[in-house]
């Protein structure tokens, strides 16, 4: 599974590392990325990777929790 939002499509960004001497070395950025239970608007539901800004931003449904009864 790619480290991807499924939403905004957010994924790791290259940047540097850089010393108090000014020596620059290669890291990555990665995104907070969570795994949710999504309800889509056609009432299925489904697992997807998504990123905390789009959790807050409300992107996302949970499901209804329905006990069996």
């Amino acid at each position: 599974m790619a480290k991807q939002c499924e939403i905004c499509g957010k994924k790791p960004l290259v940047g540097n590392y850089v010393s108090h001497s000014n020596i620059k070395t290669k890291r990555v950025f990665n995104p907070n990325l969570q795994h949710m239970r999504n309800q889509f608007p056609d009432g299925r539901i489904k697992t997807i990777t998504i990123c905390t800004r789009c959790i807050r931003s409300g992107h996302v449904t949970k499901p209804s929790i329905h006990k069996g009864s």
